[in-house]
């Protein structure tokens, strides 16, 4: 009874396009925002801001990312970490070489910085698809580390080839607490993620899915594919290039191209797979799952255990925990948890009767 659009009339279009059409999805959006601004920075500490809450919401902004790319559009790609490299260098040298240049504006640009080098991989996708664009992107992941090493220019001619970020300024105060950056990525990855949302509700959006559902009926219906291809690469590219950025500058503080290797592009994969693809809120749910799962589990192996068992055999069961835990919620809902969250509203939409 809680759940349902009875008695809720759209008297205008504009009421009937709105992005959460139904009151009790804009209620609870705006408790959850209201937990995340004003609840958490309350009762959290430095430890949940640092090591939980800001990567969380980084991997949650790159999970975004690439679900436009291969969710949306239906681009696989393997390049998710080289991109967000390219965000995160970029905005150290925006704000290393341009003098006085805002940190926000060094971040816009290194998104449009990594939109332009998504562009450029992104054209093998005009004549490949499936598994070998995914190998075409995988060459971009691996082109972009070794340039980053190979070039001493983009580090600054650092001989370890670590950059160190500089001090973030918002109106002549400096972030530098994990609360301050806590709140920065808040407010990035709430943006981001509405325009996203919407984006997903325009032409531009259908047109995605459109060529991800049937590219050939896409093409006959008048939709253009170097266009529509190459927008949904960059606007990808864009989202991880500021994913990259906060990552060197709210997450680490210093970072070195070997932090955005394969293994973080697969990471981000996984995470749209399982929260779902195709799905703004399977971004953040594949991100949670793959950030907080396993340290719910570290603690709860520690208080169940102790120290009767070994560190190397509780952390291998961790991992088979974990790993067990991701085949059994692909099994019982391949289309990810995004589809779980979606049924279970369907059926709140009936409760308490069952027709």
């Amino acid at each position: 009874m809680i759940y349902r659009e009875a008695g809720q009339f759209k008297t205008s279009y504009v009421a009937d396009q709105q992005i959460f059409p139904i009151r009790q999805d804009r209620l609870g959006m705006a408790l959850i925002l209201a937990f995340a601004y004003v609840v958490v920075p309350l009762i959290g500490n430095d430890y949940w801001f640092t090591a939980i809450l800001i990567p969380f919401l980084i991997l949650s902004l790159a999970a975004l990312g690439l679900n436009i790319l291969t969710g949306y559009a239906g681009q696989l790609s393997l390049g998710t970490a080289g991109f967000m490299a390219v965000g995160a260098f970029a905005a150290y040298n925006f704000m290393l070489r341009v003098p006085d240049m805002p940190f926000l504006l060094a971040f816009v640009l290194a998104g449009l910085t990594a939109a332009l080098v998504g562009i450029l991989f992104g054209l093998p996708s005009l004549r490949i698809k499936g598994f070998y664009l995914a190998v075409a992107t995988l060459a971009a992941q691996f082109f972009i580390e070794w340039a980053l090493i190979k070039f001493g220019w983009f580090t600054n001619y650092s001989p370890s080839g670590v950059i160190d970020a500089q001090t973030m300024v918002l109106l002549g105060i400096a972030l530098d607490t994990p609360l301050e950056k806590y709140l920065l990525t808040l407010s990035i990855v709430t943006v981001l993620a509405l325009a996203a949302k919407n984006l997903m509700r325009c032409g531009t959006g259908r047109a995605f899915m459109a060529i991800r559902d049937m590219d050939v009926a896409a093409e006959v219906i008048g939709i253009p594919m170097l266009k529509t291809k190459l927008l949904a690469f960059a606007i990808s590219s864009f989202y991880c290039g500021i994913a990259g950025a906060l990552y060197a500058y709210a997450y680490l503080g210093t970072v070195e191209p070997q932090a955005f290797d394969l293994t973080r592009s697969f990471q981000v994969l996984f995470m749209i797979i399982i929260g779902g693809m195709g799905s703004i809120l399977g971004s953040f749910l594949g991100a949670a799952f793959i950030t907080l799962l396993p340290i719910l589990l570290n603690v709860l192996a520690h208080a169940w255990f102790g120290g009767a068992v070994r560190m190397a055999v509780l952390s291998n069961l961790e991992l088979v925990i974990f790993g067990g835990l991701i085949i059994f919620f692909l099994a019982v809902e391949p289309h990810g948890l995004a589809r779980l969250w979606q049924i279970a509203k369907e059926k709140l939409r009936l409760w308490p009767f069952p027709h």
